[in-house]
């Protein structure tokens, strides 16, 4: 064989590795490929101006609320692992979001793994943002680490955050209306669910990022939102295929994740809602314990 030969056939054997690489690639990407849809548009949304009470003034008793609950979400920044989870919660995006409710739904979504589940949850993405874009650019309320002029955790996002109003949370918003799919779709974790999108709005307080009362009005605003989805036909079709989806893979037993495969009578661990093990059982936050879950008297 010369040596031309040889070069030659390397370099063909390079192409079609470089073509199969492409073609791999390719495949895995064709969830982000797919365009996302909205559900609904800003204009098509429930006016939450003519629903929720406009945030508390400076000199109410609800305000001072607000203060108080702010000062304890400074007082949980000391417990390391809460602290993290909070952190860790105000990356708002669906990959975030499916990382953070796989655990307390008892099975990992993915667009290879759970296709139908993925697209509900990444066109309510980009859907849910539209409900809340009216009452923040009308209230304009300031954020406590603006008011307190002390920074939060979650540094990178105080310039976004200082031109975009406090009320209602979004992230709640998010997290909430997330959990109340998910229930829907998983009705046998509704309490692990619905435990860990509370624990994502109290998440906006510890950071320094919201009010408690933001917090409160993005739970209702996400109410607002779930029954509105109940409307959309997109919608419903959807979660026709992803119950359809779940009720397949749970009875194939497939992907149900490690937590809940190891949470059983004999498992005295302890674990947090996102399925780390913990070294003991902590004061001030959900945990997991024997396949049980425990919420500590706040």
């Amino acid at each position: 064989m010369t040596n031309v030969e040889e070069k030659n056939i390397i370099t063909s054997a390079r192409r079609w590795f470089l073509l199969m690489v492409l073609a791999v690639a390719s495949i895995v990407s064709v969830g982000a490929q797919e365009t996302s849809q909205q559900y609904f548009t800003v204009d098509e949304m429930p006016d939450l101006l003519r629903i929720l009470p406009p945030p508390p003034d400076s000199t109410s008793t609800q305000f001072a609320l607000d203060v108080v609950r702010h000062m304890w979400g400074k007082a949980q920044r000391l417990d390391d692992e809460r602290r993290a989870i909070a952190i860790s919660d105000a990356e708002y995006s669906l990959n975030n979001l499916i990382h953070i409710f796989s655990e307390p739904f008892g099975m990992a979504i993915s667009f290879a793994e759970t296709p139908e589940i993925y697209r509900l949850l990444r066109d309510f993405t980009t859907t849910c943002d539209n409900i809340c874009k009216k009452p923040k650019a009308h209230y304009m309320r300031v954020r406590p680490f603006m008011m307190f002029h002390e920074p939060t955790l979650t540094p990178n996002q105080e310039a976004t955050m200082i031109v975009n109003g406090s009320y209602p949370s979004g992230h709640t918003i998010f997290g909430w209306c997330a959990a109340l799919i998910l229930s829907e779709i998983n009705p046998e974790q509704t309490e692990d669910l619905m435990a860990r999108g509370y624990m994502y709005g109290e998440s906006r307080v510890i950071v320094g990022a919201h009010w408690q009362s933001d917090v409160d009005a993005g739970m209702l605003a996400a109410s607002v939102l779930h029954t509105k989805l109940h409307t959309s036909t997109l919608f419903l079709e959807q979660m026709s295929k992803a119950k359809a989806e779940f009720l397949a893979k749970k009875g194939g037993n497939s992907n149900i994740s490690s937590l809940h495969q190891r949470n059983t009578t004999a498992d005295k661990n302890i674990y947090n809602l996102s399925g780390q093990q913990l070294p003991h059982q902590p004061s001030n936050s959900v945990y997991i314990q024997s396949g049980r879950k425990f919420v500590p008297s706040w």
